[in-house]
Parts: C-alpha cells; structure tokens; sequence
C-alpha cells in the first residue's frame, strides 16, 4: 500500500496575489500537490495558472486533474508539460482523460466524438507524450495523430518525464491507464456528460472494486508500482452524518449508506474520515485522495494525520 497524499483541486481567484496564496496555503496545511480541472466555463487556463502557483511555493508539487486530450495536440501539450517541469523543478504531474463535459464541447464546437474514439485518440496521445517526455525523437502514425522525427525538447527534470496520470470510470479508460499511466485517477463513469443521478451506479464501494480489478488485470505486473488515486466531491466535517448524506444522496443516485460509504466522499468527524480512508486504501489500495478548493481549510486536520503515513 502507498503512503497518503492529499490534493487539492482549485478553480478560480481575483488576482495574481490570492491565487499565490490559495496556493501557499495549500502547502502550508500539508497539502501534496495543487491541482486545476480544464473547462472552459471554469475559472482560468490550467498551465499558465500552474505556473504562478510554482513561483510562489517550494514543495508543493502542481497537476492537472486533468486536462481533456481533445483540446490540445499531444505535441504541444508534452512541450507545455516538459517547460512547467524544468521551472518548477520537477514538481509538476501530468493528468489527462478522454473528456468527458458536454457543455465543454457544445460551448466551443469542438467536436465530441462517441466514447470510443475519444478513448482511442487518448491512447495515441499518451504513447506520443510518453515518447516526447522521455527525450526519444518520436515518430508516429495513427488514425489521430502523425508524428515525424519529433524531439522531446526542453528534457524534464525527472527521467521519463513527469509523472503520468490518467483519469476515467469506464472500463476502457481504465484498462488504457493500467497500461500507461504511473497514476490511475479512479472515477465514477461520466458517461452522460454531466454529474447527475446517473452517476451513482458507478461511484458505489462495489462499483470502485469492479474498477480496480480491471487496473489489475491490465497493468499485470505493473500493478505494485502504480498508485490509486479518488476524486471526493463532498467532503464535511459533521457529527451528523447519516442526515448531511441522506440530505444529498438523492441527487446523485445513491441512498444514505452507499453515499457514506462511496470512494468519492469523505463525511463525519475526523475520526470518521480518518478511519474511512484507512480501511478503504486496506480494500481498495486507494491512497492518493483528491479534494476540492471549498474543503480545504475543513479536511486539513485529516490530512495533518494521514498525509505520509
């Protein structure tokens, strides 16, 4: 099992100072890495605001939870990731995923092709950026993207390139990051394009485990070395659990008992949290847990006691 590290996922700020000090902040509570999302209705750029958060700490490593392969050529993207590694002195984790918000793609005209081919165009992403974040000269032809004698320049700090995150929650996402990736960002599957009631099915306890299982099965001997990471979208400090999950359970397909115990939220006392997620990284091998900007301040008393252990 890994040890715990703890993200925490930003969205927007008023000026340049603010978000120099979210980011601080974040590194002072003992948070591991500052992450951003990547929709174009939310907030600024992920790259260029990674960027400024590097400058203004020491430590705290800086991510992408994670940008949508369509957006970008994978070229660029691996020169942008290699150039934010080199000046923030190895500290920067790439995530990428298929993409997966329908709003983004409406709202840009951008084209959403069906899940499969959105799946395939990431695998041949990920093998160019591997490629190109290694140092290789790349060349490449597939049904998305061609390559010709490219070099991977400038050179990461880290042999290999930063470390490769892959998020998804279909079967197919997963089995490609168990393959590929260093990181598998386990999800519930966002298959309609939105998070609604339709996701419940897949954020589940048993859900998760069918997910990991498909990890296993694909990264085969890889599977020691990777690290399992969960997405938490509500996290709360209460003494009244059961009536905050109960409150909220409906919304997402879920009832009282399986959103308390789903890998994608944490609410209780600390004690609560803390013993959740210790018995679940014991289950499931989950040991990286992402949270949101809004929990940050709330779930620091777990991360000062889990956060390395």
């Amino acid at each position: 099992m890994g040890s715990f590290r703890f993200g925490v996922q930003a969205r927007g700020f008023t000026d340049a100072e603010e978000w120099r000090e979210m980011a601080r902040r974040a590194e002072g509570l003992g948070y591991d890495i500052f992450c951003m999302p990547d929709h174009f209705d939310q907030g600024p750029a992920p790259m260029v605001a990674l960027a400024f958060a590097a400058e203004a700490t020491t430590t705290l490593r800086l991510g992408t939870m994670v940008l949508a392969n369509d957006f970008r050529h994978p070229a660029a993207l691996a020169k942008e990731a290699a150039t934010l590694d080199v000046l923030s002195g190895g500290r920067f984790e790439l995530g990428i995923g298929a993409g997966w918000q329908t709003s983004d793609y409406q709202s840009t005209g951008i084209a959403m092709d069906r899940p499969g081919v959105r799946i395939e165009r990431l695998g041949e992403a990920v093998a160019i950026i591997k490629g190109l974040l290694a140092g290789e000269t790349v060349t490449f032809s597939g049904q998305h993207y061609t390559i010709d004698g490219l070099e991977g320049l400038p050179e990461p700090v880290r042999p290999g390139g930063p470390p490769l995150f892959v998020a998804g929650g279909s079967e197919r996402v997963l089995r490609l990051a168990a393959r590929t990736a260093d990181i598998v960002g386990v999800n519930p599957n966002m298959a309609a394009g939105v998070i609604d009631n339709r996701v419940g099915s897949s954020a589940t306890t048993e859900a998760t485990a069918a997910k990991i299982d498909w990890i296993r099965e694909s990264a085969c001997e890889r599977f020691e070395g990777l690290e399992l990471h969960s997405r938490v979208h509500v996290a709360r400090v209460t003494d009244d659990k059961r009536s905050f999950a109960g409150a909220l359970a409906p919304a997402l397909g879920l009832d009282t008992d399986q959103a308390l115990a789903s890998p994608h939220s944490l609410i209780g006392t600390v004690d609560e949290v803390a013993d959740k997620l210790v018995n679940q990284r014991e289950e499931l091998g989950i040991s990286y847990i992402g949270l949101s900007i809004e929990s940050m301040e709330e779930m620091a008393p777990v991360v000062a006691r889990l956060a390395g252990t």
